[in-house]
């Protein structure tokens, strides 16, 4: 690859909005210059076609759920809630191949990217065989879904799950579980198994998931924080935690404190740290995840989906909290879609509009935006989080004609991509490492990828 360059009338900088602005990247992909009010020669540069905003982050996928969208929209039982969810899910994991994740890994990155994803953190737990025996290749299940992210052109950082318990007390695995379960040893063998076919590059990071305090113990997760300081130093960490009332419950009546209160008691939660969910914390909870500079990876669509709960945003932001956003389930895939919930979710909650406001941005959907690509940013581990010098050049082109975006200034052209609903996506083009990934809406490998997430699909489905 060579480097390039790209002119945009408008683009969204750390400043705010900009015009005539001359953005230049090297053959890494990074970004070398980002010049404001550009007046030299322009006319043999390529020109964006709408206005200019960086690639948002998608913090949080578990990427073979896609496949499961639309599927789980009934009650079967007297009951339904995450936990019947789950058990849906498990079933649903039990059937697939390697060759069937790398299939929906890639037609969903695909979507990603189509939507304006230009990254996403994979919390990757389906590691082995169906009765839970190691693949010939232990590294199998993760080559693929890196592979697929490769293939798709979407940066990734990938962070492999510890999980070895079904619940708080180290209780002994379900049968559902087998092939999620791991070592600290283990799967630190199995990472560095990856990256010696997959090596970090500008568009790829490694990282670490335990999976949930109910699903590692105390000395477990030491071990692997440990053991990934001497592999991996300074990769992030993230954790699904607080998700549902029943799990604070059962960690208080087995740890003897909150999840949130008891990780940060424990361990040295910092900015490289993703809490994911953290739905059920209490205002002293609230000020402390703020205070730490983790991230809080918030899913709104899937919270949602699963009837999770509503996070305190307000009180959050309030404390200088810092966020992103992500697909989980993947229920939905458009970062639009995850801010416009968490401002709804405020909004329903408290009988208020315009509720996360700040006192220096009085439009929600800006605030939101540069929030979420910050936060998001920082939960990759990569330099994705504006567009600047040193940064990568990852970004997204709006539709310029498109209906909620036609004839606006440029101060409402966030606020009508994210909360008017109407039509087609106003992203229209989207560059990933300066390579344009998506052109006119439509990814150069769509057609195939579709073909092949449609015949392992059908093969999922099949009632023989």
């Amino acid at each position: 690859m060579k480097g390039g360059a790209l002119f945009a009338a408008h683009a969204r900088l750390a400043d705010g909005w900009r015009e005539h602005v001359l953005l230049e990247w090297d053959a890494d992909g990074t970004l070398i210059r980002v010049t404001p009010d550009y007046d030299g020669d322009r006319s043999t540069i390529p020109h964006a076609k709408g206005p200019v905003i960086a690639g948002m982050p998608n913090l949080h996928s578990h990427a073979f759920q896609r496949a499961m969208a639309g599927l789980t929209e009934y009650r079967a039982n007297a009951t339904d809630s995450f936990w019947s969810w789950r058990d849906l899910m498990y079933r649903f994991a039990a059937k697939l191949t390697p060759e069937g994740v790398g299939a929906i890994a890639r037609w969903l990155y695909i979507e990603m990217l189509k939507a304006g994803y230009t990254s996403v953190c994979e919390f990757h737990y389906l590691h082995h065989a169906p009765n839970g025996q190691h693949y010939a290749n232990r590294a199998e299940m993760v080559e693929r879904v890196t592979g697929a992210a490769a293939s798709a052109g979407i940066g990734i950082t990938l962070l492999p799950v510890l999980y070895q318990f079904s619940g708080f007390g180290a209780r002994t695995p379900n049968p559902d579980q087998r092939r999620f379960i791991h070592t600290p040893d283990s799967l630190l063998e199995m990472l560095e198994r990856v990256r010696s076919t997959y090596p970090e590059n500008g568009t790829r990071r490694y990282g670490v998931a335990p999976h949930s305090l109910r699903a590692v113990s105390r000395e477990t997760l030491t071990e692997m924080l440990a053991g990934m300081d001497r592999a991996f130093p300074g990769a992030p960490i993230h954790i699904h935690i607080a998700e549902q009332t029943a799990e604070v419950d059962a960690c208080v009546a087995t740890e003897g404190a909150r999840p949130v209160r008891w990780l940060l008691d424990h361990f040295d939660v910092d900015a490289r740290w993703c809490l994911v969910h953290a739905t059920h914390i209490d205002h002293d909870e609230t000020r402390a995840l703020a205070q730490s500079g983790a991230v809080a990876g918030l899913c709104l669509t899937t919270e949602a989906n699963l009837g999770d709960g509503v996070f305190p945003t307000l009180d959050y932001l309030d404390a200088q909290g810092r966020f992103g956003v992500g697909s989980d389930s993947h229920i939905a895939v458009d970062w639009r879609a995850e801010l416009r919930l968490l401002e709804y979710g405020q909004r329903l909650t408290r009988r208020e509009r315009n509720v996360l406001v700040s006192v220096t941005d009085s439009h929600v959907a800006d605030r939101l935006f540069d929030a979420a690509v910050l936060g998001g940013a920082q939960a990759t581990g990569r330099p994705v989080g504006t567009i600047a010098t040193g940064q990568r050049a990852d970004w997204i082109v709006l539709d310029p004609d498109h209906p909620n975006i036609a004839e606006r200034p440029a101060s409402m052209w966030l606020s009508g991509a994210v909360f008017a609903e109407h039509g087609e996506t106003p992203v229209l083009d989207v560059y990933v490492g300066g390579e344009r990934r998506i052109t006119n809406r439509q990814h150069e490998d769509e057609a195939v990828a579709f073909a092949d997430y449609r015949k392992v699909l059908a093969g999922l489905l099949d009632p023989n």
